[in-house]
């Protein structure tokens, strides 16, 4: 997967309201680029960092420019647009380039299911053998001494989502966590239970309830055709310990 619209370099000089950066252009131009991320993005929002943007020119954008990628550390890139996991995420299943989620005919986004009415970001059917997978994508983006780490701030809604996932394993289907591994640092992940340890807990639980939980990072770049590369390509451990 990659980008479809040039990569455009900055220099980050802040984020603001959540959903706000500014950006200073090579040329000295500051712009307000719109932030596609409600977490926290700890350790990913360095002042006078190297952030990268897309523009986009329709008229009914409010904003014409997107944050899409930050040196979070030196050498190491971070994808903070949480629009994105969810492509990178059907990209690779549809490829069969993730490990066990290859082999379904169909994949559909946003399909509603569960008993709290929630939508799920992919569901797969259609294997010859194996029951269909209700597959819930999530962007890992916190890096800590090479441990990713998720959530980056309490989400009752993730861990909404982990109870809506022990559910279809308790009906038979196959429930699946995805974390799309967006820091080219992480070589782990685990739950971030020192920022939302009900969410850690639930994820343990999932796991024991027979929720598959997998972690793919993706091969983030700079460069080349036509901008820059997502693809997810090597799966990392996942520590509940």
């Amino acid at each position: 997967m990659t980008f479809t619209s040039q990569l455009i370099e900055g220099r980050l000089i802040k984020r603001y309201k959540r959903f706000l950066a500014d950006v200073c252009l090579p040329d000295g131009a500051i712009v307000t680029a719109h932030c596609p991320n409600t977490g926290s993005m700890s350790g990913c929002k360095p002042e006078q960092g190297r952030v990268w943007l897309t523009a986009n020119d329709d008229p009914k954008r409010k904003l014409r420019y997107t944050w899409e990628l930050v040196e979070a550390q030196p050498g190491m890139l971070a994808c903070i647009n949480t629009a994105r996991p969810n492509h990178q995420a059907r990209s690779a299943i549809e490829q069969g380039r993730i490990a066990g989620l290859s082999g379904y005919r169909l994949c559909r986004p946003e399909v509603r299911y569960g008993q709290e009415k929630s939508r799920i970001d992919l569901h797969l059917s259609g294997h010859d053998e194996w029951a269909d997978a209700w597959v819930e994508v999530k962007n890992v983006t916190l890096c800590e001494g090479g441990t990713g780490y998720f959530p980056d701030a309490v989400t009752t809604r993730g861990q909404k989502h982990l109870r809506e996932l022990m559910g279809q394993a308790a009906a038979g289907e196959r429930a699946v966590l995805l974390f799309c591994v967006n820091h080219t640092g992480i070589q782990r992940v685990r739950p971030a239970d020192h920022i939302d340890p009900t969410y850690g807990r639930l994820l343990r639980e999932a796991a024991d309830a027979g929720v598959e939980i997998l972690a793919w990072q993706a091969d983030l770049m700079v460069g080349g055709e036509p901008s820059g590369s997502l693809a997810l390509v090597r799966s990392v451990p996942v520590n509940l310990e």
